[in-house]
């Protein structure tokens, strides 16, 4: 039996916030157990003038933690999900999913008054996220949208010197962090959703560590699992990667698995939605199901355009929004 646990985790005030979570999660069920964080400089964390959709590449803010998995240097690694590939390498998997904060997007605005409708015409709102720039100009064409990299502190700063009319992150980071009065408006999903696996941070390790399987699997949370499962076969299925605006939520609701998923074009003049619903225990199937459906109204035109006809890659939506 091991006496100490290494956890890789980025250097982020958010990624580090969720690490010590989880562990004192495990140093809680497990007191004579050391726990240690050992922090990983990930290439998407390198990269800071350049809008993560222009970059691509797979796992930006993973390879390198992973890396550090199969050597041995780390034991487990805590991710948000949403920067997590569906293709994992082997030996590697996924094995706790914890409880989901809200996964809808914050819209924030410098005296943290009006809300995104009310915003003035040709307002300038700060975000690298395609998925949220093509949802919003598809609401408002008439917005500029502007580039917005760096950590929470760099985003909100920018906004407080006037730099922008308004910007959009993930609640899930603001929140986490305790900027949630910061928060003006949160945007509800018929209007913003969600990327896949937003709010929702999950544990990697290695597969045959039986050790530390046993002390992470007292931390996932069924019902996140279950979504995400769900959002994530739905990604898969388009093979999207971060040139793409694509999103998907799912929810339980009443003991089925409720969906909604999206692919858009880029500008945000074409938008393709639709829904799917089933048991729980299917949601692998029914995101699949969702994505399907989707390619048979065009999604696949929408993919190609960008792709050609070698469209995908199976890289995450990796769309600038650094977990928030």
């Amino acid at each position: 039996m091991k006496d100490k646990v290494v956890i890789g985790t980025r250097g982020s005030k958010l990624a580090l916030w969720q690490a010590e979570w989880v562990k004192s999660q495990i140093e809680e069920r497990n007191p004579k157990l050391k726990v240690e964080l050992k922090k990983i400089k990930t290439t998407g964390d390198k990269i800071l003038d350049v809008p993560l959709a222009k970059v691509g590449g797979k796992g930006l803010f993973v390879k390198e933690i992973e890396e550090s998995l199969l050597s041995g240097e780390s034991d487990l690694a805590v991710h948000s999900m949403k920067d997590v590939p569906t293709v994992l390498p082997e030996g590697l998997y996924i094995g706790a999913v914890l409880v989901r904060e809200d996964p809808r997007d914050a819209f924030i605005t410098k005296d943290g008054k009006g809300n995104f409708k009310d915003l003035k015409k040709g307002a300038n709102v700060g975000t690298s996220s395609l998925r949220r720039s093509c949802q919003l100009l598809a609401a408002r064409p008439d917005l500029q949208i502007t580039s917005l990299r760096g950590n929470l502190d760099t985003r909100l700063r920018k906004l407080d010197e006037g730099q922008f009319d308004a910007i959009i992150l993930a609640a899930a980071g603001v929140r986490r962090l305790g900027f949630q009065d910061r928060i003006t408006e949160t945007l509800e999903v018929e209007l913003s959703l969600p990327a896949i696996a937003q709010g929702a941070v999950g544990i990697e390790c290695r597969r045959d560590d039986e050790f530390i399987n046993s002390i992470i699997k007292p931390l996932n949370h069924d019902e996140t699992s279950i979504c995400v499962a769900a959002e994530r076969a739905f990604l898969a299925k388009l093979e999207g990667g971060c040139q793409v605006p694509i999103a998907a939520h799912a929810v339980l609701r009443d003991g089925h698995l409720v969906m909604d998923g999206l692919v858009g074009s880029v500008s945000g003049d074409r938008i393709l939605k639709s829904h799917a619903e089933g048991k729980p225990e299917d949601a692998a199937n029914i995101g699949t199901a969702l994505a399907e459906e989707l390619l048979s109204q065009g999604a696949d035109k929408i993919l190609a355009e960008v792709y050609g006809e070698n469209a995908g890659g199976g890289e995450p939506p990796v769309d600038g929004e650094l977990s928030s």
